[in-house]
């Protein structure tokens, strides 16, 4: 009878639960109507004490219902979009409705925030309250307010997790859904590119712009994936794995036909793609065999000087012009044998030693490029004049016209580093699932135990080291011929830093990891230069930020989730009552 009268209370402990959650869930639903609803009528409400009259900006200090759909543009059309698809989530019987509302109302607060903030230091400074000074009006606040009630109401009732669609159609129409979906996903590219203006063409808000539209995709992205369509597509495309690599190439090849199809967006794609083709050739060394390489730019380098001095330049001392197919394979080959050379100290030396080793072939190398050893890299002249590829008699430097279709300059050099790229990331992928590619995780994992498994370590790291260079070199030779300069300064520690980052932060391990990571970390600089001395911080927070809530990549390898992940929400907490060594041992047994 005691133990009996002991447990009670324990047991009306759930209906205690049960009536808070109910409660909750009761109250859930009137705080998101009422967030959407204050989204929307932020929209519309004024965002500033004074006129905005320059840039892309002064669209949003006035209501234009005559002249485009709705009355408002840009980020307010974006909170517009956000409050009323808030107000009907709110109201509908979907799955996982918290979720999807709380990433939107992440990205409500993302623009209201930004843009906030920028128009009152604008106005007047952050300091600035008055509306003699010009400051931010009521719209942003109301909005903001809003934002935050989505986020308190959709996190009221608990969490659902994330479903899991497994929906099946014929395949034709399984592609026409991924045709769809890589098609917006084009337009989706060529919008963040081009929001806010380019390069010199930029005005003083084209950094506020783009960062409040990247705070929008954030939150309809988010929404997408709480709502389980971007797993579905995932494992739809994953199901056709050749269709959709297909898709993909087709899509890059299409950029320029998009509103990102100008010429300075062409150098800086094609840029992109020399760090994208890099970088996947430093994911062999560092994501794969586990290897950390600090000095990994100087293969790009060696690819770089090789290819100009059999480019016919007149600055290179060797006075020959080969094909330029030729050129590549020879640049390839040469870095390959300088990988192979750095990747012998391997066989003795591992970890922060193994950095030490790499970070001081890097600094040999640029201090020899800066000394014009053996007059094949020109010291401080560098190796100027370098010819651009030509084909059938046109420079790749032209702009190009194909019947009534006018391409810009520079869109053949775009269309070769897409197939280089495409050609990288097929070497990556047969090597990472062949044999040798799982000798390189095993070490990655645990060195020891790999070679107690008969897997010749020594070898094995060495050819990691020089397919890596081999890659790397193939994009130095298209580097030099791209910038028709090449110079020690472009191939200083930063840039190994750089490419080192970007394959952290895109996933070590994966193949569009490595692109996503090099395209975010050229884009962002680009895109934030007109915060000028602010460019960097802003730069750097983003950075954080994304791992800090992504610690194993954007595109995270298998092994890299299953380690790094963390463990959901969902999930319930062990009981109370259960010690935890029992719980442990129950979770061994069931093991």
């Amino acid at each position: 009878m005691t133990a009996t009268t002991e447990r009670k209370p324990r047991h009306a402990a759930p209906p205690r639960a049960s009536h808070g959650l109910a409660a909750a869930a009761g109250i859930a639903t009137p705080l998101r109507v009422a967030g959407g609803l204050l989204t929307v009528v932020g929209a519309y409400l004024p965002w500033a004490t004074f006129v905005l009259n320059q840039g892309p900006y002064p669209a949003q200090a006035t209501l234009e219902f005559f002249t485009v759909p709705f009355g408002v543009v840009e980020y307010r059309l974006h909170l517009l979009l956000f409050g009323v698809a808030a107000v009907v989530l709110a109201l509908a019987p979907v799955p996982a409705k918290g979720r999807i509302l709380r990433a939107i109302g992440w990205g409500v607060v993302a623009v209201s925030v930004i843009n906030g903030i920028w128009i009152t230091a604008e106005g007047g400074g952050l300091g600035a309250i008055t509306a003699s000074d010009g400051a931010v009006a009521f719209g942003a606040v109301v909005a903001l307010i809003g934002g935050v009630l989505l986020v308190v109401g959709a996190n009221a009732p608990g969490l659902d997790p994330v479903p899991s669609w497994n929906w099946r159609f014929s395949w034709w129409l399984e592609w026409l859904v991924l045709l769809v979906v890589y098609a917006l996903l084009l337009l989706l590219v060529a919008a963040v590119l081009t929001s806010g203006g380019q390069g010199s063409a930029a005005n003083v808000y084209s950094g506020a712009v783009f960062v409040s539209f990247l705070g929008a995709v954030g939150g309809l992205l988010g929404a997408l994936h709480a709502s389980g369509l971007l797993g579905w597509v995932g494992a739809l495309s994953e199901r056709h794995r050749v269709f959709s690599v297909v898709v993909l190439l087709a899509c890059a090849l299409l950029l320029p036909l998009t509103q990102a199809g100008t010429e300075y967006w062409m150098t800086v794609a094609a840029n992109i793609g020399v760090y994208a083709a890099t970088a996947i050739g430093l994911n062999i060394v560092v994501g794969l065999a586990g290897l950390l390489d600090l000095g990994y730019v100087a293969f790009l380098g060696i690819g770089a000087f090789v290819a100009a001095n059999f480019s016919g330049a007149a600055a290179a001392r060797i006075g020959i012009e080969l094909p330029f197919p030729l050129v590549m394979v020879i640049s390839a080959v040469v870095a390959g044998i300088f990988g192979a050379i750095v990747g012998s100290p391997t066989l003795r030396v591992r970890g922060d030693y193994l950095a030490i080793v790499t970070l001081a072939f890097g600094e040999i190398f640029v201090r020899t490029a800066q000394n014009n050893i053996g007059g094949l890299t020109g010291g401080s002249n560098a190796i100027p004049g370098i010819p651009p590829v030509s084909l059938f008699g046109n420079d790749f430097n032209d702009a190009l016209t194909i019947g009534g279709l006018e391409l810009p300059p520079g869109v053949l050099y775009y269309v070769l580093i897409v197939l280089i790229v495409a050609a990288v990331m097929l070497v990556f992928a047969n090597l990472k699932n062949s044999r040798l590619g799982r000798a390189w995780i095993a070490i990655r994992e645990d060195e020891d135990a790999a070679r107690a498994m008969g897997v010749r370590t020594g070898p094995i790291k060495i050819l990691a080291f020089l397919i890596g260079a081999m890659l790397a070199g193939l994009a130095g030779a298209f580097f030099a011929h791209k910038t028709a300069t090449v110079s020690y300064e472009s191939f200083r520690f930063l840039e190994s830093v750089t490419l080192l980052a970007a394959v952290i932060l895109g996933g070590m391990g994966t193949i569009p990891g490595a692109v996503l990571g090099a395209s975010i970390l050229f884009v962002l600089p680009e895109k934030l230069r007109e915060f000028s001395d602010y460019r960097l911080l802003l730069f750097g927070i983003a950075l954080i930020l994304i791992m800090r809530f992504r610690p194993q990549g954007l595109v995270p390898d298998a092994h890299r989730r299953a380690e790094l992940a963390p463990e959901t929400a969902d999930e319930p907490p062990p009981p109370t009552s259960v010690p935890a060594v029992a719980g442990s041992a129950e979770k061994a047994g069931q093991a």
